[in-house]
């Protein structure tokens, strides 16, 4: 299954994250070369329930071990261990950024993806999970890495998945979500939409079109055994959609346009999905009710795909009803959805900004992180809005 018709959490609108992820070659800044003042290993472990052998970059500090460790989980759409998208590498750079400061990081390549094997069209957010469990499983048989110190950061989806891995392994001693949905699917794919209409690129009307639409295939895809030529045959008002959307576009956003709408036009395999069934159903609270390790949850105050309020308040009611008091929520001020320094946080933007993730969202993840597994931090804490 092709990206566009495979990758987002916020419908065509949101697909364009990841469709034009090959076609961008910017310098940036922040990305770290090599020779770095740390050892990289590429490793590879197996997911034994599924038999599928995942591939990844394990980051140690050259200082006397044993180190606390962070396995990365990449957000919606096939990713590779840098998550690379807009021309960015986020992962990359958190690795770089946690290994520095004493944190061993593992980071892997999506099932079905760069060296990893498997299917990844065939997978759910719950396969997503026994993955990132192997990886946890891999680094307890490392001599390097301290037990009992191994921890999550899950960016998007990947907060999702974090959740569901810490509610079946008591092996998870934190976990870092960012930008996590922790509302049903449906609430975040409808409410993300339309995040670029601010700056011209869609009007209203459009927009609110294009959220109707959406709803009437999603209750139509929750019904018990639906036929997939009902799914095909609603699916087709998007056609009409999408033609719109190229007609509308002024000329500085044609080239988006184009993108989302041919996206638009070819969503009808992303419904049909396991993964979109799983995750239009899915709520996460129930696996943020079972978490007792403690949490870190950050979203960007400009995040227009995972809204920043609704769904720490869903998290925060979440750990409540698990008793779990150790917990941070914050909403880091003027940063999108990648957690870079933005204007909008329209989607736009995320290609446009050489900032691949801004100094204060690696320095609050690393603080906690080191206060949580150690006990102290590593410099003053961030400025934050609470």
């Amino acid at each position: 299954m092709s990206i566009l018709k495979r990758t987002t959490i916020a419908f065509a609108l949101l697909v364009i994250k990841l469709s034009i992820t090959d076609s961008v070659n910017a310098q940036r800044p922040q990305e770290p070369r090599p020779p770095y003042p740390y050892c990289e290993e590429e490793v590879f472990f197996l997911n034994e329930r599924d038999q599928v052998r995942l591939a990844g970059t394990l980051t140690l500090p050259q200082s006397e071990g044993p180190f606390p460790a962070v396995v990365l989980i990449t957000g919606a759409g096939p990713q590779d261990r840098d998550e690379a998208m807009f021309g960015h590498k986020p992962f990359l750079v958190i690795a770089d950024h946690l290994t520095r400061l004493g944190i061993a990081v593992l980071r892997v390549d999506d099932r079905g993806v760069g060296k990893s094997t498997g299917n990844f069209s065939d997978a759910t957010s719950e396969d997503f999970a026994a993955d990132a469990l192997a990886g946890i499983e891999y680094l307890k048989t490392r001599k390097e890495i301290a037990q009992g110190k191994i921890g999550l950061l899950g960016h998007c989806e990947g907060a999702l998945i974090a959740p569901m891995v810490a509610a079946q392994s008591r092996d998870v001693a934190f976990l870092v979500m960012m930008a996590g949905p922790a509302l049903n699917g449906d609430q975040i794919v409808v409410g993300a939409g339309g995040a670029d209409c601010k700056d011209g690129w869609m009007s209203e009307e459009l927009v609110a079109e294009i959220r109707a639409a959406q709803e009437r295939i999603f209750a139509l895809i929750k019904q018990a055994n639906i036929s997939e030529t009902k799914i095909r045959k609603e699916a087709e008002i998007f056609r009409n959609l999408a033609a719109r959307i190229r007609a509308e576009a002024p000329e500085s956003k044609r080239k988006m346009a184009e993108t989302v709408s041919a996206a638009i036009e070819n969503q009808t395999q992303l419904f049909l999905s396991r993964w979109f069934r799983f995750y239009l159903t899915y709520d996460p609270r129930t696996a943020l009710m079972k978490v007792k390790c403690p949490v870190l949850a950050l979203n960007g105050e400009k995040d227009t795909q995972v809204l920043a309020r609704e769904n720490l308040e869903a998290i925060r009611q979440a750990l409540e009803s698990a008793r779990n008091k150790n917990y941070t929520l914050l909403i880091l001020p003027n940063l999108n959805h990648l957690f870079q320094t933005a204007a909008t946080g329209a989607i736009s933007e995320y290609e446009q900004v050489d900032e691949t993730i801004s100094d204060l969202a690696l320095n609050t993840v690393s603080n906690w992180i080191l206060k949580t597994v150690r006990g102290f931090e590593t410099s003053p804490p961030a400025s934050l809005t609470n």
